[in-house]
């Protein structure tokens, strides 16, 4: 069977599993856009603190992702479990990075006519430093997503929701029949989801970007 048969055949279940691995993702790196940018904000002015908050977050990255999902199995079995937690603690990051990053870009010069105003703390980072720093925040939210995207595909070694279903399944079947079309298509899949979710940052960061900062 060719592989464009084998599309036209098996596209309602790749859609699923396509839906399933966009769901996965945008749950986990929303859980990890509200840990990042509240650590950021909580951090901002504290580059001490932010230094080490930022070892620990980077240090996650360096455990590869087969063991961090296997070591996970004990606490959290198979599924959807594991692979959202692995997920968060890989995209954390580059959103905390790039939110410390982003405030600290701030003007002093603005920070200090926000204090003149009489703002506090979390008021100024609320209606000042967050809004200027919006676009690096956003950017590290988008490579947070794009990681996410590939790295959720392998968490079907642990029985995830996804792509990677069609991927080990064709891998663990190579040589037989369309065991070669279900890695394409799985590949495939995940290349295309990463396109769609990269261009919906795109239009996100035009709609919420001020002019003036843009």
């Amino acid at each position: 069977m060719s592989f464009s048969e084998y599309l036209d055949r098996e596209w309602p279940d790749i859609a699923v599993l396509m839906t399933q691995h966009a769901q996965v993702v945008l749950i986990a790196v929303g859980i990890a856009a509200a840990l990042g940018v509240g650590l950021g904000v909580a951090l901002a002015g504290r580059p001490r603190a932010a230094r080490v908050a930022l070892s620990v977050a980077g240090t996650m990255l360096t455990i590869p992702s087969l063991a961090l999902f296997g070591l996970l199995i004990p606490l959290l079995g198979l599924g959807a479990g594991p692979t959202i937690v692995a997920l968060v603690l890989y995209a954390v990051f580059p959103i905390l990075r790039n939110t410390v990053t982003g405030l600290e870009s701030v003007p002093a010069a603005v920070e200090d006519a926000a204090r003149g105003m009489g703002l506090g703390r979390w008021e100024r980072a609320r209606r000042i430093r967050l809004p200027l720093a919006w676009p690096v925040v956003l950017a590290g939210v988008r490579t947070a997503t794009m990681m996410s995207v590939a790295i959720a595909a392998i968490a079907a070694a642990v029985n995830g929701p996804g792509l990677g279903e069609l991927i080990f399944d064709g891998l663990a079947r190579i040589g037989g029949a369309n065991a070669l079309n279900q890695v394409l298509a799985g590949t495939l899949g995940v290349t295309l989801l990463a396109l769609a979710l990269d261009l919906l940052f795109v239009v996100l960061s035009r709609l919420t970007t001020s002019r003036g900062i843009s």
